[in-house]
């Protein structure tokens, strides 16, 4: 059975992945009470991650998309907390954005642009969150941006 959420995620051509498994000793979200953490998440696309150090060989616009990838892993992640029911979703609450760019990048907000205008337009004001967009001198597995993420659910 496919949530509301799902429906409005398909109409913009999104199909939730499998959610990616954790790569080292923790576990990819932790509930407690209502809220959900999700630890953060890398983007897979086809099951290769996708490298990059923003501000030498990736753009504003591919990170922009690569940080949308996190967005969706991150709302994979959510899902399996609701136990396959995305509509318990009430919120996103905060994310936090960290992007893999050289010391002389400034435009770490633009990148986390590409997660939080895409949570906004699937989720209406649910999407809408409090955000930090930091710079890393590296990520894990040279990926380009990594996100992790709060989310309130029912």
């Amino acid at each position: 059975m496919s949530s509301t959420i799902e429906t409005r995620l398909s109409e913009l051509g999104v199909t939730l992945p499998n959610a990616p498994a954790p790569a080292a000793n923790y576990v990819p979200f932790v509930v407690t009470g209502n809220t959900v953490y999700v630890s953060g998440q890398v983007p897979f696309v086809d099951g290769k991650l996708t490298p990059g150090k923003l501000g030498a060989d990736t753009s504003v616009e591919e990170g922009a998309e690569i940080a949308k990838i996190c967005a969706i892993h991150l709302l994979a992640q959510v899902k399996n907390a609701c136990d396959g029911d995305l509509d318990r979703l009430v919120r996103v609450v905060k994310l936090v954005g960290f992007v893999n760019s050289t010391a002389d990048f400034g435009d770490q907000p633009k990148v986390i642009n590409g997660a939080s205008d895409f949570l906004v337009e699937a989720l209406g004001d649910k999407g809408c969150h409090a955000r930090s967009a930091v710079s890393a001198a590296s990520l894990p597995f040279g990926v380009a941006v990594e996100i992790e993420g709060v989310f309130e659910i029912a």
